[in-house]
């Protein structure tokens, strides 16, 4: 290095150390390993039993081919390319008893991923609740048609009223 000045012999020992870091931070950084984009997800992934749940995956970006989802929730499902993603629906049989099931994708590729949906099956109300009051609201089935001829002479007995109130007596004028 005879004949460099002393800022050039500077800037070579900088440009030689960031060479040595930047060798050393490759030589030990993990490859990207494949696989990193599979996945699996359920939407919702809480759902009622009898209710209807969409599927979307991606095999690793190789997303062209199709893909086997299985879970004891539903059984078997195919998903299929969409828009650069793997998707599909199934319904859950209404039947399923609550709980949490695993949900496992199986790419042509080899790859697979598994998520979780859990399984409702709350009590569905059949009907509102009586709260009386109303004419309609009860279970008396004689109430109804009771009520619309009652509200019918009603109607009628005001109307006779009004008409013989809105009567002008006729008579001579002297």
């Amino acid at each position: 290095m005879r004949g460099l000045t002393a800022s050039h012999r500077v800037l070579s020992a900088v440009l030689t150390v960031f060479g040595l870091v930047g060798a050393f931070v490759l030589a030990t950084v993990a490859p990207a390993r494949a696989g990193e984009n599979t996945f699996v997800e359920v939407t919702p992934n809480s759902a009622q039993a009898g209710t209807r749940v969409n599927i979307r995956a991606s095999c690793d970006n190789d997303n062209k081919q199709q893909a086997d989802v299985r879970s004891d929730a539903f059984g078997r499902v195919v998903l299929r390319p969409d828009n650069g993603f793997l998707t599909g629906a199934v319904t859950i049989p209404e039947n399923k008893q609550p709980g949490e099931y695993s949900v496992e994708l199986h790419c042509k590729n080899g790859g697979t991923a598994t998520t979780t949906l859990t399984v409702l099956n709350m009590a569905q109300p059949s009907k509102g609740p009586n709260t009386g009051g109303g004419g309609t609201a009860g279970d008396d089935r004689g109430t109804g048609p009771l009520l619309l001829v009652g509200g019918l002479a009603a109607a009628a007995v005001a109307a006779g009223f009004g008409a013989f109130g809105a009567r002008r007596r006729t008579g001579t004028r002297s």
